[in-house]
């Protein structure tokens, strides 16, 4: 007997049927489009201090709300959620913006009249790779395979000889480039000590160096460094600079510290390894925000457009192409990646000097995800500006006032009740979760249209 056949049915026609999705779109469009979102159950109200009862809103409900809510998951990979994404990389914006141009966050605007420089590091060679070559006249050459890469050639990054490449030596380095970076900034301080005249020990007592400065990983799987860094007087952002810091100096101490910066990897097969910096380094001032582009004719960073360059690396992270999203928990999750050979060796060079007794300390296994990269991808000095726990705090507090507005209360007067426990992650089918990435994308392009009418306004 022939069974009767199912009628096909658009599963998101389905879900934008049902009969809870304006509530479920409401807590989603509440996250900005969160697309791993954290599921809350509880409740939450706002009571009056002295008497206990549950004010009441303009639209006369009242001030309380219980059943289920979205909580944004926070990850600032755009692979991973491209809404929390966003919203990282705004933060960064102003944290970077801040220490740049000051006039906000709490950092006076005086700091833009202070030496800045905008400064790239680099990884040496562990072996030649396709790359597009230009000549010193824009022209492009060949690449030393002999061929010609178009722009996103997936051969770009790649070793020429895979034999040849020392993955060993990537790995190690990788490992080791928060330890480089923070010898570098010793250094550093030690040649500005010597060029003022003072002693190391004294150096604190006249000047600050305060720095912004996020990792980007290159299409080898190798990071750079692209940092900020200012100097200040002994208190930080608000303290004069001394008059013998100029912008020169400061590149000369940065040459300087460049060159004699260096790590010794443990010993692996009774091999020492030294770790450096690789040769190209790129010292550019950093002038005032009053030009729409990040470089002006005269190779000079401008301020504005600096800070979104550094908060777009600052997300990038490592993204599909680079690596994996998630620890690595076997040798064999390796082969299911979708990277390259090229990645997927490193990783697998990762994983097995994970196991070596002398290179416990660098955890190698646990961030074999990263490329065996352990640090920040945006990081910065004590006193370079703001802090990420106090943007979001300042945007709860503006969210809180804005609520007690239209209640016409103040904050002494009431009380806030919060309960909520997490009940899972993440949204319950693959179509929730496109509706959600829809819906983020919706607001990331509205939020670029209003701003492209701005800065032309």
């Amino acid at each position: 007997m022939a069974l009767p056949e199912v009628p096909s049915i658009d599963r998101l026609q389905r879900r934008l049927q049902a009969t809870d999705y304006s509530r479920w779109r409401s807590m989603v469009e509440a996250t900005g489009g969160c697309a791993h979102p954290v599921r809350l159950s509880g409740h939450w109200m706002i009571t009056d201090k002295t008497t206990g009862t549950v004010l009441t809103s303009p639209d006369g409900n009242p001030a309380m709300r219980s059943g289920h809510l979205f909580a944004p998951c926070g990850n600032r990979r755009e692979s991973v959620c491209p809404a929390c994404s966003d919203r990282y990389a705004a933060d960064a914006f102003h944290l970077v913006r801040a220490g740049m141009t000051g006039g906000t966050k709490g950092v006076p605007d005086t700091v833009a009249d202070k030496p800045r420089l905008f400064v790239t590091l680099t990884a040496p060679s562990f072996g030649p790779v396709h790359n597009r070559r230009t000549s010193a006249n824009g022209k492009q050459v060949p690449c030393r395979c002999g061929r010609y890469h178009h722009e996103h050639d997936p051969a770009i990054g790649q070793p020429i000889d895979a034999a040849a490449y020392d993955y060993t030596g990537h790995v190690l380095w990788q490992a080791h480039a928060g330890k480089l970076w923070n010898r570098f900034t010793i250094y550093l301080r030690r040649h500005l000590a010597r060029a003022a005249g003072i002693s190391v020990k004294e150096f604190k007592d006249h000047a600050r160096l305060s720095y912004a400065k996020v990792a980007e990983f290159q299409r080898r799987g190798i990071i750079h460094f692209h940092a900020v860094i200012r100097l200040d007087g002994p208190e930080g952002a608000s303290d004069a600079t001394p008059t013998w810091a100029t912008p020169e100096l400061l590149t000369d101490a940065i040459h300087a510290a460049h060159a004699a910066t260096a790590v010794e990897a443990p010993e692996i097969g009774g091999r020492d390894r030294l770790l450096v910096w690789g040769e190209q380094i790129d010292i550019r001032p950093i002038r005032a925000v009053d030009a729409d582009q990040v470089e002006d004719d005269h190779g000079t960073i401008t301020d504005d457009r600096l800070s979104s360059y550094v908060a777009k690396y600052a997300t990038k992270g490592t993204g599909k192409s680079e690596a994996a999203d998630r620890p690595i928990r076997s040798r064999e999750h390796i082969e299911l990646l979708t990277a390259s050979e090229h990645h997927k060796q490193i990783m697998r060079t990762a994983w097995d000097l994970g196991d070596l007794e002398e290179l416990d300390g660098l955890n190698l296994r646990r961030w074999c995800h990263m490329l065996a990269f352990r640090g920040h991808f945006l990081s910065k000095s004590q006193r370079y500006s703001t802090t990420f726990k106090q943007i979001r705090g300042d945007r709860q507090t503006w969210r809180l006032e804005q609520n007690l507005d239209e209640l016409g209360v103040t904050a002494d007067s009431i009380a806030v009740v919060n309960n909520w426990e997490m009940t899972g992650v993440g949204h319950h089918s693959p179509e929730e979760k496109e509706l959600a990435l829809a819906i983020a994308e919706r607001k990331r392009q509205a939020r670029q249209d209003r701003y492209a009418n701005e800065r032309k306004d």
